[in-house]
């Protein structure tokens, strides 16, 4: 894949050696003002929203992986969004067992929220996914992260399952959500 220019002045490029210093540069506080309550029944999700009293912010810790294993994989790829020469956005991406792509993180730093920029990362990690004959694309998300879960959503994924003993070591994380846009396959 080539870098392009498909909104207003950003790049994405695929990661390379020299982009390993920007990787966790995104990983900025984000708001949690509610939670996805999801529901089960008659063998299909729904869900609701939870609006909480008191807005607070958060940040993932940094991650700490082996960034060169990403260059040059066909199993794994992180595409960068660079606004001239600052990297501002990211989607990290493996291929998982199940023959979707995981979308292992994606992150945008906050002074380039709501432009765009992750509609932008969805669909080059939908573009490497079909590259790679992959079924589609899926992900996971905390239940109390809304903002993330409802753009997860206006991209077409579907919730696919909630699990309650994923992340049962850290009191401050309820529910993991699995998410999943699953593509048009030919028989």
């Amino acid at each position: 894949m080539e870098p392009t220019h498909t909104l207003a002045g950003i790049e994405i490029v695929r990661f390379r050696i020299e982009h390993i210093p920007y990787v966790n540069d995104m990983n900025e506080t984000f708001p949690i003002f509610g939670r996805l309550v999801p529901s089960f029944q008659d063998g299909v999700w729904t869900h609701t929203e939870e609006m909480f009293d008191k807005k607070s912010f958060i940040c993932f810790p940094e991650d700490r992986l082996e960034w060169e294993s990403y260059i040059d994989s066909d199993e794994k790829a992180i595409f960068l969004a660079f606004y001239g020469a600052e990297c501002i956005g990211q989607i990290r991406l493996v291929r998982d067992w199940t023959r979707y792509a995981y979308i292992e993180n994606i992150a945008v730093r906050g002074s380039h929220r709501g432009r765009g920029v992750s509609v932008l990362l969805m669909k080059w990690a939908e573009k490497w996914a079909r590259e790679q004959e992959l079924l589609g694309l899926s992900l996971e998300a905390q239940d109390d992260n809304l903002a993330a879960c409802r753009f997860y959503l206006k991209q077409g994924m579907v919730l696919g399952g909630a699990d309650t003993l994923k992340q049962a070591f850290n009191p401050e994380i309820g529910t993991t959500l699995y998410f999943y846009k699953r593509f048009e396959v030919a028989v």
